[in-house]
């Protein structure tokens, strides 16, 4: 019987890009805190990333939107609004790559 060993090498994908922004918007909302609704906004944050959401990038979308809104209405600092624009820019990018068949 053999043993699977560790992938030497991993290959970066549009939807590996997309998981990437989500967990640095995370961290970003993370480290900002405090600011106004921040529970709410890490769960819309945890409800883009979840396996749902991966499945329904529309979904995604939803939740991508939802913590614009309460970025914006919560004055977020500037490091979570731009982590933000590269979630939306990395979701587009992902959204292109399986219309293009490059992901499934």
């Amino acid at each position: 019987m053999g043993f699977h060993t560790e992938p030497d090498h991993y290959e970066r994908t549009a939807m590996s890009d997309l998981q990437g922004a989500w967990q640095n918007l995370r961290d970003a909302v993370v480290k900002a805190q405090p600011f106004h609704s921040i529970d709410r906004m890490l769960f819309h944050i945890d409800e883009g990333m979840s396996w749902e959401s991966v499945r329904d990038l529309g979904r995604m979308r939803k939740a991508l939107l939802l913590s614009r809104n309460i970025a914006a209405q919560g004055e977020a600092p500037e490091d979570v609004t731009f982590w933000i624009g590269e979630v939306s820019t990395n979701l587009d990018e992902a959204v292109a790559a399986i219309a293009e068949g490059e992901c499934r």
